[in-house]
């Protein structure tokens, strides 16, 4: 697949530029297109892996052949610091308290979407940035043509399967504003051969990165229990109130996961934490109806663009909701409660929704922001089914 080369007016754009594919096709997309473009690394960690090799150095590495063979400006700026108070501290915070976090939605409202923004509008005199996420704006590339009344929509990529709006759902409309896209409307696949069909196929061939950046391949509990003293606690059943065992601490376990409680006839599953007596109340089977539920309570909602009008006028808007990055989409009600709070009720019930997780809201393929889950409500155990719960598809 080859990209078509654009006359349009010469800006200059700093893309981010993370070592991946997606942000060197973003940036050959760039300056096929006429802007000036000159490619930013950012350092937001510097330990090393369990081998001893700190993993944004090879990042660095290869964001930096990207910008030498498109032949455009290499830069670096470190925000090591930020992305410790911002991010990494939430993120601990949230365990401790028995919460399941979504670093990635932290990184990019307070690091990609802000620090990065910032400095490279003022420090770089930037007209516009760029990343190599798979989403889409309302505005495309016409950032001079926007209307003030209607703002700037986060719209879902043409690639589902690689759709990241949940991850961004909580950047701002001022950074939406100046921010360009290039791969959100193409197919993975296409993104990866637009790279070998432009010489590189050493970036295209890089395996893709999966999981919490800052962990990566070691394992989970090992990592945290570097930064969280474990606070041993009792595994009880939920149905009988028996003891079924010890566990490392509730930050060690999410509700909905598999405990590894051994002897048992069938499989213990995370069905509640309690914060006050470290106690992980536990069920049998993945599909126990104390692990489903349709209700939850966020915190303040955040609106990417503006508030839905109905929601303001009735105190009730019909919408779309995820809280996975891979999930089909389900319908829901969110319901103003004290504030720019919501509750939202879903259609049907789902599985294992944590605290410390995001609702995503959605009005077909806008995304409108999001609220982070300040705890699920009651699950259908608790509502009185005692029959096993059909497994939503995601």
């Amino acid at each position: 697949m080859q990209v078509t080369r654009g006359v349009r007016q010469v800006k200059k754009v700093v893309c981010g530029m993370s070592g991946g594919v997606d942000s060197a096709v973003s940036a050959l997309i760039l300056k096929l297109k006429g802007y000036e473009v000159i490619g930013l690394f950012m350092k937001n960690w510097d330990t090393t892996n369990e081998q001893g090799v700190c993993t944004s150095d090879i990042d660095r590495a290869d964001a930096k052949f990207a910008c030498d063979h498109l032949k455009i400006p290499f830069l670096e700026v470190n925000f090591v610091k930020e992305y410790w108070n911002e991010v990494f501290s939430a993120f601990l915070k949230d365990l401790d308290q028995g919460m399941t976090p979504n670093p990635d939605v932290l990184c990019n409202r307070y690091i990609k979407f802000d620090a990065f923004y910032k400095h490279a509008i003022e420090n770089i005199g930037a007209d516009a940035i760029a990343t190599g996420h798979y989403v889409r704006s309302s505005v495309g590339y016409n950032l001079d043509d926007i209307d003030d009344r209607k703002g700037v929509d986060l719209l879902q990529a043409v690639d589902q399967n690689k759709c990241q709006t949940l991850f961004l759902s909580q950047i701002s409309q001022n950074a939406l504003r100046r921010a360009l896209f290039p791969v959100g409307s193409l197919l993975k696949q296409d993104v990866k051969q637009i790279a070998r069909d432009n010489g590189m196929e050493r970036i295209a061939n890089r395996k893709e990165s999966m999981g919490i950046c800052f962990i990566g391949k070691r394992n989970f509990h090992d990592f945290i229990e570097e930064y969280i003293e474990p606070k041993p606690g009792n595994f009880v059943n939920l149905v009988t109130g028996e003891i079924m065992g010890q566990h490392k601490g509730i930050h060690s376990l999410t509700r909905g996961q598999r405990t590894l409680i051994g002897g048992l006839a069938k499989a213990m599953f995370v069905a509640e934490k309690d914060i006050k007596t470290n106690d992980i109340y536990v069920v049998q089977g993945t599909d126990h109806p104390a692990l489903f539920t349709e209700t939850m309570f966020t915190e303040e909602a955040h609106w990417i663009n503006k508030p839905p009008r109905k929601l303001l006028t009735e105190q009730m808007y019909d919408c779309d909701f995820k809280y996975q990055h891979i999930m089909r989409s389900i319908k829901c009600t969110a319901t103003l409660s004290g504030g720019n709070s919501l509750i939202v009720s879903l259609q049907k019930p789902m599985r294992a929704i944590n605290a410390g997780q995001y609702a995503v809201l959605f009005d077909g393929e806008v995304c409108l922001g999001s609220a982070k889950i300040r705890r699920p409500g009651p699950s259908m155990f608790t509502m009185g089914h005692r029959e096993p719960m059909k497994v939503h598809v995601t």
